[in-house]
């Protein structure tokens, strides 16, 4: 394991050539930012230990159940369990849904930001806010942690925050991108400095195809990698195998 003071970080350039061959090899992903802060929070919930499709379904039923997030955080958690029951954990991820909900209603956007006013269920303000304010606010919220966040900035307003989950964690370490052993806030933070100059959807989503379609977890196909020469984890394990 590279320790802090062995580590040489890549330059952010490096990053933008690894993007360019995975838009030669999947495309460039098209995102719509939506403006729904609140909408992201429940998704990024609902998402945990499930497919993508599993998610959406659970997300449709919720909002065909209730009228509005604050019906939601208004309801017996029986019903809201019912309404997930296809996105798996909904014993678990009921509760914690109106948690989440119910700290944002007691919980004012920081001073001087936004209407600073509880009980309203709105972070709109989080389009303009200083970028370390709103994830800090965020991450202050039950459940809530760096990665959360970021997916909730980057959707909901197009900031530059960029989410670190399994598949970006493994890609991105196994091309060098971040320190062998670090953590996921470290990754965070490299991946902030890495995509300056790149769009920050694009670095995420390009990673996560890679590393669902090809640099697997168990058999990575690295023989068919386009990044097979920017890769250190790739030629270690073509001169071993």
């Amino acid at each position: 394991m590279a320790r802090r003071d062995d580590w040489k970080a890549p330059p952010p350039r490096r990053l933008r050539a690894i993007l360019e061959r995975l838009r030669r090899r999947y495309g460039r992903p098209s995102t719509v930012v939506h403006g729904a802060p609140i909408d992201e929070l429940v998704l990024t919930v609902l998402s945990q230990n499930t497919s993508d499709r599993n998610r959406d379904v659970a997300y449709e039923r919720l909002r065909d159940r209730f009228p509005s997030l604050e019906a939601v955080r208004e309801a017996p958690v029986e019903e809201i369990e019912e309404a997930i029951r296809p996105g798996g954990l909904a014993v678990t991820k009921a509760p914690r849904i109106q948690r989440i909900l119910d700290a944002i209603t007691a919980t004012p956007a920081p001073a001087g930001i936004g209407s600073g006013e509880p009980g309203a269920m709105d972070l709109g303000w989080m389009a303009d806010a200083p970028l370390d304010a709103a994830r800090d606010y965020l991450c202050e919220l039950p459940g809530v942690g760096r990665k959360t966040a970021a997916c909730v900035l980057l959707f909901s307003y197009g900031r530059h925050d960029v989410p670190v989950d399994t598949h970006v964690h493994r890609v991105g370490t196994r091309l060098g991108l971040f320190r062998e052993g670090a953590s996921l806030e470290e990754c965070h933070d490299e991946m902030l400095r890495l995509s300056r100059g790149a769009d920050p959807i694009e670095s995420h989503v390009a990673l996560i195809r890679h590393g669902r379609r090809t640099c697997h977890a168990r058999g990575p196909r690295c023989d068919e990698c386009p990044l097979l020469r920017l890769c250190p984890y790739g030629r270690a394990a073509r001169r071993s195998g």
